[in-house]
């Protein structure tokens, strides 16, 4: 085989990425030179979210348990961030009561992020193993047990998080081209994850967990790292986000806005890199939408009372929907290749009918 055919046989193998950052790049370039500032903050938390989403697909995608706590780790690296990186002045003066040693500590942004990432990962390490050596059902009950115990610890823990006050003073930082490189290094490591050794055994232990075990897959161990490896990739999203809106408080951690994390890779398609970038496109530009007619509605006193929820109302209909229609979402669980739409062969059609 010559250099030229290795060359396009691996292109073709591996087109997913570009197919997938293009179209990303082109529109962030396009609405930074004509979008309105409303259009930049939207794409701004669209890159975001991403990131969110492809840490989420990285496990959840790959190994079939749905994964509550992955917005708990979210929280995590948005207040390790956001400590670290705030100014000990404006710390002192936000979280009056907070440790003495954590107001003295500050460092710049990206380190502060960096760091975040990692005490999101070094969390799931210490929680982690045993919870993947529960059995699917259980397993889930027990990781919405401990979503549940992480917002607990953040509306109380006032010394750190300020309770369940609001969080403020959070240097901005977080612009266009930053979200945007880090939806892009999102994109890069959840393929990477996808296409390793650990990923492929992490989806045979979800395809039939037995018949990985017969084979010398250590389950639980696959399980546990691709799980760690899920909340890094959490907490540094938590990072990015935190700097992004600056203020904060537990509330922003919890059901709701898992729900929302759900609903765009369900929707997509958790399957798969390409579903979940589908996902976060269809449901952010949804989201939006709907908040827009939810407050045109409002203000122009159209109803006789307010209306609120109809962003989440119309989410959930549209994941059930997906769900009974489409259970793989709208990607179908592939991933997109070159060329997207294969020319049958004359004999393809009679050789599958002489098949069957």
């Amino acid at each position: 085989m010559s250099l030229l055919s290795r060359f396009m046989t691996f292109s073709r193998q591996h087109a997913t990425l570009p197919l997938l950052m293009v179209p990303v790049i082109i529109a962030g370039i396009a609405i930074n030179a004509f979008g309105s500032s409303l259009l930049l903050n939207v794409y701004t938390y669209f890159c975001v979210s991403l990131i969110m989403v492809l840490g989420l697909q990285m496990f959840m995608g790959n190994s079939g348990i749905l994964n509550w706590t992955h917005i708990g780790f979210v929280g995590v690296g948005a207040y390790a961030a956001g400590i670290l990186s705030t100014a000990p002045a404006v710390k002192h003066m936000g979280v009056p009561n907070m440790f003495p040693a954590l107001v003295s500590l500050h460092m710049p942004v990206i380190p502060a992020i960096l760091v975040g990432g990692l005490v999101a990962a070094l969390l799931a390490a210490i929680i982690g193993y045993p919870l993947m050596r529960l059995s699917d059902f259980v397993g889930v009950i027990t990781l919405f047990a401990t979503l549940i115990v992480f917002h607990v610890i953040m509306t109380q823990w006032d010394n750190v998080t300020n309770g369940p006050r609001t969080f403020f003073g959070v240097q901005e930082f977080t612009t266009l081209w930053v979200a945007l490189a880090g939806g892009l290094i999102a994109m890069v490591v959840a393929y990477w994850f996808r296409e390793s050794g650990l990923g492929l055994r992490l989806r045979a232990s979800r395809d039939d967990r037995y018949a990985a075990m017969s084979v010398g897959i250590d389950v639980v161990r696959v399980r546990y790292y691709s799980f760690v490896t899920s909340a890094l990739m959490a907490g540094l999203a938590g990072g990015v986000w935190a700097h992004f809106i600056t203020s904060f408080s537990p509330k922003a951690f919890y059901i709701s806005e898992m729900f929302l994390l759900l609903s765009m890779i369900v929707i997509g398609g958790s399957g798969s890199i390409s579903g979940a970038v589908a996902g976060t496109t269809v449901v952010t530009i949804a989201r939006e939408l709907l908040r827009q007619v939810e407050g045109t509605i409002n203000n122009a006193h159209v109803l006789s009372f307010e209306v609120f929820g109809l962003t989440e109302a119309v989410m959930a209909v549209l994941m059930i929907l997906v769900l009974i229609w489409r259970p793989g979402g709208v990607v179908g669980g592939q991933e997109l290749r070159w060329p997207l739409f294969k020319r049958k062969e004359p004999g393809a059609t009679k050789e599958a009918e002489d098949a069957a």
